[in-house]
């Protein structure tokens, strides 16, 4: 095991044992359940996620989403100039990524090789997918489970090629985790109104948020708001492709495939680390 992926294990039950308390935890007895000191606990906290324990508490509270709505929410019409290729960015990933044609998607991803494997993520366990161009499917598998989870990737190409091969992505993966200047790529592959919901949201710069009726409108369809959630929700590369950005205009967090525990610590961490890679 590596020492990120030990990394990513230790906080990622560290954030299901915050997210699952009633009340804020103390540190020591955050760091006990951890098996691990206070200060070490605290040290690697504080390295990961880029604030104490005691601080990410509040960015994971239930009106963290209101707040960023508040004060980060993101014209979609500007962010492209703001956003992902913005100076001082220091967490937002490069992304380069290409569709699949309308009639090959239609075929269901007939004559498709699509590659797979299991990684460690910040958010617990991750299935990846890709094929030789680049990620086209990642899920987290704690809400659901293991098998549930390659089942909901592989329904949505039903007619590919399936191979177990964690090699062919895993330079891919630690960039996208790490949180790397390198380019991902990615290989969309969606119907042509999913894939322009989801490159609107590839425009959404971290520490930021939007609305379902914001990416309406940006795609051309304002009045498409109920069909904008639906693409929202059927976004098959979580994470990279950030779904998790998308809130209701009331600011409440909706819906989210992978469950809304994973989607609030998402946006606690993104903002966490934001906060203070941007803090005088």
């Amino acid at each position: 095991m590596t020492q990120n992926s030990y990394h990513y294990g230790v906080m990622a039950r560290a954030i299901d044992v915050i997210d699952a308390a009633d009340a804020p935890l103390s540190l020591d007895t955050l760091a006990g359940q951890m098996d691990m000191s206070p200060a070490h606990f605290q040290r690697l906290f504080s390295q990961w996620v880029g604030v104490s324990p005691k601080r990410y508490q509040q960015y994971l509270a239930l009106g963290h989403a209101k707040t960023l709505l508040r004060d980060r929410f993101t014209t979609l019409a500007t962010a492209g100039a703001v956003g992902l290729s913005g100076p001082g960015r220091l967490h937002d990933m490069f992304l380069t990524w290409e569709a699949m044609s309308p009639g090959d998607f239609a075929k269901g991803g007939a004559g498709l090789t699509i590659y797979s494997g299991w990684f460690d993520s910040p958010f617990g366990p991750t299935l990846v997918m890709g094929t030789d161009k680049g990620i086209c499917g990642a899920a987290f598998a704690g809400t659901m489970g293991d098998a549930a989870a390659v089942q909901d990737l592989q329904s949505r190409w039903p007619n590919a090629t399936f191979i177990e091969n964690p090699a062919h992505l895993t330079s891919w993966v630690q960039t996208a985790f790490a949180l790397s200047e390198t380019a991902t790529p990615l290989h969309l592959i969606g119907a042509p109104f999913q894939i322009k919901v989801w490159e609107a949201l590839l425009q959404v710069p971290t520490g930021t948020v939007t609305t379902y009726s914001e990416i309406a409108t940006a795609i051309g369809s304002p009045k498409a708001v109920r069909a904008v959630g639906t693409a929202v929700g059927r976004n098959p590369v979580s994470w990279l492709i950030p779904c998790h950005r998308a809130l209701r205009k009331s600011g409440e967090l909706g819906g989210y495939h992978w469950g809304l525990n994973r989607k609030r610590a998402m946006l606690a961490w993104e903002t966490a680390r934001h906060d203070a890679a941007t803090a005088p």
